[in-house]
Order: structure tokens, then sequence, then C-alpha cells
């Protein structure tokens, strides 16, 4: 196992001058940082975990907090997780993963222990009950999604708003007048989560824009329930060729569904999903989606946290705007 005295060694400096270039606790000059630097990549030098929190006084540790409620897409939520534990390994730092539905109590009892040194909170609500604490700690904190009140917070997520607004507009350019959205279970926008509800928002902003005909359904996350919804719309409202589903779990069900009462996609009724891109590319057909960028936003919540860690300046506001990928599932309405 290779010690600080071999990289002190291997670098011509003395033990006490690494461990002051790994805590930062004394002006080292660039030159000799560079040097114990490489030294330290080039045997592969791993400084002891506790050793280097007490030298520092932090943990290099983030806590990941993104609660297992129900309604949730567990296979999307894990995306934002790997790449949350994917960029903060890049900064050597580990991810502690918090699942359980704990609130304020489970966020105080994080912040106010020594496990952590800053937050990333996932599955924000319109009015978050976290938000008041997490304004109030002073660890830094990153917020994957928007509470209707962001003031003193920082926030990223896709502009979700805009990617429900896109899909509209995209299924208007193709002639669709009568559509609908199959939207999030209803304990999803029962308790306002943001994403959910600003998707919502933007499809029935655009449908008014643009002189449509088209409302949101809340459905289970269960393969019955979405060809219950899909037969009990078909029946009520036979015009309908365009439908967007912002549900990963029943978009093959959906289209499944239209097939089974004889309507063809993309012939009779265009399909249009917000779901991951790798999701929407296997699904038979194809379907036409805007990404939900997991990778992304997790990798840049990390370097958003890691900046305000070093006191660096950073946006409140971070919304990386949609991108729709046409594929076989849409086309123009039919005469």
């Amino acid at each position: 196992m290779v010690k600080i005295t071999d990289v002190a060694r291997h670098a011509g400096v003395s033990p006490s001058t690494v461990s002051y270039v790994l805590s930062g606790k004394r002006s080292i000059s660039e030159e000799t940082r560079r040097r114990v630097r490489d030294s330290i990549r080039e045997l592969g030098y791993r400084p002891h975990a506790g050793a280097r929190a007490l030298a520092s006084s932090r943990s290099n540790v983030l806590a990941l907090m993104v609660p297992l409620r129900s309604g949730i897409a567990v296979p999307v939520v894990m995306r934002f997780a790997v790449s949350v534990v994917t960029a903060a390994r890049r900064h050597d730092h580990d991810v502690l993963l918090l699942t359980q539905e704990e609130g304020e109590d489970g966020l105080r009892r994080v912040a106010d222990s020594a496990l952590v040194d800053a937050l990333i909170v996932m599955d924000v609500q319109m009015k978050d009950p976290r938000v008041p604490l997490l304004r109030s700690l002073d660890r830094p904190s990153v917020l994957i999604g928007f509470p209707a009140d962001a003031d003193d917070l920082t926030c990223i997520d896709l502009d979700f708003h805009a990617a429900g607004a896109g899909c509209v507009e995209h299924l208007a350019g193709l002639g669709h007048r009568e559509i609908a959205m199959i939207g999030s279970p209803p304990e999803v926008y029962a308790r306002q989560t943001g994403y959910a509800r600003r998707v919502a928002d933007g499809f029935a902003e655009a449908v008014r824009a643009h002189g449509l005909s088209g409302d949101v359904h809340p459905c289970e996350a269960a393969p019955d329930a979405a060809r219950d919804l899909v037969g009990r719309l078909l029946a009520e409202r036979p015009g309908l060729t365009g439908v967007l589903v912002h549900n990963e779990p029943v978009a093959g069900s959906v289209v499944g569904a239209l097939r089974a009462a004889g309507r063809r996609v993309p012939e009779d009724v265009s399909v249009v999903a917000i779901c991951p891109d790798e999701m929407a590319e296997h699904a038979e057909p194809p379907l036409s989606s805007v990404a939900i960028p997991a990778e992304e936003v997790g990798g840049r919540a990390v370097e958003l946290l890691m900046a305000k860690l070093e006191g660096v300046p950073v946006p409140a506001a971070t919304l990386l705007p949609p991108t729709l990928t046409r594929r076989a599932s849409s086309a123009p309405a039919p005469v």
C-alpha cells in the first residue's frame, strides 16, 4: 500500500507538505502542488478516508435524497442516481443514498450529523416542505427539480413545461386537432410533484394556444389501467388522433391498447412520449419523444454542488431545453 511518505519521497518534499496539499490548509506554491499531485497520480496514492476527513473537516460524502414514493418510475430515478454517483466519484466523493420518505426529519437528521458535506434533493414538490429547512442549513444543497418558490435555492432540471408544450406543437404541426395526454399516476399530481405539474401545464397552455381539443388524464402505472384509459378515451372521443404519454411504465401498453382497438400507430393515432431515449428507441414502433436527460442533469447537479462547496458562485436556476426526436410513432393526421 502506498503511504504518504512514499509520495513525499517521490515528489521530493516532506510528508507534511503532502498533507497540506491534500487538505488545502496552507499556501503551497503551484509548482510544488503540481509535483505532489503528479506523484499521487503516478503512485496511485489513496488517502485514508477518516484521516482525510479529520484533516479537511469534510467527509467527502454527498447525500442524495430521493424518496421512493408511490407512483415514482424507479428505473428512471435510478438513472439520475447513477449519474450523481458517477459524477461524484470524479471528484473523489461518495454518495449516501436516502430513499425513505422522511421529509424534514430525515433532512435534519442528515444535516445535523457529520455524515455528509452537501445534499442533492430529488422528487421536488411545488410546495415542498423540505424547502424552508434547506434554506436554513449551513450545508450547500442542489435541487433536481423546481418548487413553486425557488428563491435562495439552487435548482436544475429539464424544462418540463417546455417539454409538454413541445409535444403538443409537434402534433399540431402534423395536423392533429384532437389530442390527449396520458399522464403520471394520480398520487403524483396529488402531491403536486413539480415535473408532472409542469408537463401538464405546458400541455394545456399549448393546446389553448393552437386552438386544439385536448385534456390531461392521470393513469396508474399499470398495463391494465392504461388499457382501460385508452378504451375510455376512444369511446368518448372517436376523433382522437394524437396522444402524449408522460408515464414511462405504460408507454408500450398505450400503443398495444390502441392497436387492440383497431387503431394503427401512427397511421390512425400518433403517439409521443416524454421518456429516456433508450426506452423510446426500443419501443415498437420506436416512439417520437422528448428525452429525459438524467445523465446530464445528475452530472451537472454534482458540478453545481462542488462549486458551492468551494465557494464559487453558481446560477440559481438551470433549465435544460427539451429536445424532441421524431421517430416512427408520429405522422400527419389522417384525413
